[in-house]
């Protein structure tokens, strides 16, 4: 099998299996008991928040465990819209959020709050200049995912913390890091970050955890009220061993992004290379503003559906559009607002990689492609 969708998931580390099992079954008491069993869950849950932070060089009061990208973000927007809405509800972000923050702004439009959308040129990237120039008297907060999930551009996120400092200090500067941990170090600090969501099966961790930093001195609104988990952000016995091991996940995809991005880039440079020579394919992933792990390319006049099964048959795994809407038939929104003309953006297809794909992988990868598209186009004849 190759693999080559891991922006929709990861395979788990067998290590973060091994410590997921050890803790769910060895340490199995509620963290919020008097006894010793509890006490023993209680240490390895804070274990793990301070691992975590000192990971993102942050304090350990800063990390709260979720259940993952989407409730991160949910949690992220709409805890500071209402706790915040006296300073203003007024917010910002793009035309190419993931849904978990698109949907949300639609919900806080129907709550009264205005939202502005704004544009990316065509490399996906918004312009600094727009954000600074549409921060008004009543923006609350700017919300900006780190890495494209589609086509992997990156955005400028401490230039934008700067800007948004400058200008308005007040203004929360919310980031999509889903995409871009373990692929693209980041100073929470040093960009002005003060809330930050990640999710562990993004990166070789389980799914169903999560972390959303929030800066010390922030006051959310938690979408979840009961026994007052999380310092009372979260209430609900908490998953301690999935922190547990989110937290040996995160370490090891750190070590790998230290390591081994050299192989990675090379591996883009090979395959961009070598679907540029095709003929009718269109790369959609900007060359110098993105990261190596994702490539986005469009084959015009094939369906995608099609391709992506007829290329499983050959035990080759790659996607349309994200996960989260790749079964809906849309239309790619962030091809869309690159000004992609539709028959081209629904023809795209997205490789994304992991450290340990090989050349070797790639190499196939690249002539099953090519034969692929030559069988699809004998049959359409």
């Amino acid at each position: 099998m190759i693999y080559l969708d891991n922006s929709a998931t990861t395979k788990p580390f067998p290590d973060v299996v091994k410590s997921y099992s050890t803790v769910a079954t060895e340490f199995f008491g509620n963290p919020s008991s008097l006894h010793s069993i509890g006490g023993q869950a209680e240490k390895l849950l804070t274990q793990a928040r301070m691992q975590i932070a000192d990971l993102l060089g942050v304090k350990s009061n800063e990390i709260y465990f979720t259940s993952g990208g989407t409730e991160g973000n949910n949690f992220a927007l709409k805890g500071a819209a209402n706790a915040y809405q006296g300073r203003g509800k007024h917010i910002i972000t793009t035309e190419i959020e993931h849904d978990s923050i698109h949907k949300v702004m639609e919900q806080l439009q129907e709550d009264g709050f205005t939202i502005t959308y704004l544009p990316v040129d065509e490399n996906g990237l918004v312009s600094v200049e727009d954000i600074k120039s549409n921060i008004r008297k009543d923006t609350s907060i700017v919300s900006i995912m780190h890495v494209n999930n589609e086509i992997g551009s990156i955005q400028p996120i401490a230039e934008i913390g700067s800007v948004i400092k400058k200008q308005k200090p007040s203004v929360l500067f919310h980031v999509d890091g889903v995409q871009g941990i373990g692929k693209l170090p980041v100073e929470l600090k040093k960009a002005n970050i003060d809330l930050y969501t990640i999710s562990a099966h993004k990166f070789h961790g389980l799914k169903g955890n999560g972390v959303l930093y929030i800066r010390e001195g922030l006051v959310l609104a938690p979408l979840l009220a009961g026994g007052g988990q999380e310092r009372n952000y979260r209430s609900g016995t908490e998953n301690v061993a999935g922190a547990v091991s989110t937290a040996k996940a995160l370490r090891m995809q750190l070590d790998n992004q230290l390591h081994k991005k050299d192989k990675l880039v090379e591996l883009n440079r090979y395959l961009r290379e070598n679907l540029a020579k095709m003929e009718d394919v269109v790369i959609h992933s900007p060359l110098d503003k993105s990261i190596p792990h994702i490539i986005n390319f469009s084959i015009l006049g094939i369906k995608a559906e099609v391709f992506v099964h007829a290329l499983e048959k050959h035990n080759i795994y790659l996607s349309t559009t994200s996960a989260c809407s790749s079964k809906s038939n849309t239309v790619s929104k962030t091809l869309t607002s690159m000004e992609v003309a539709k028959d081209v953006a629904e023809s795209s297809f997205r490789i994304s990689l992991h450290y340990d794909n090989t050349l070797e992988e790639i190499k196939i990868t690249i002539e099953k492609i090519a034969d692929t598209i030559k069988w699809l186009r004998g049959v359409m004849k």
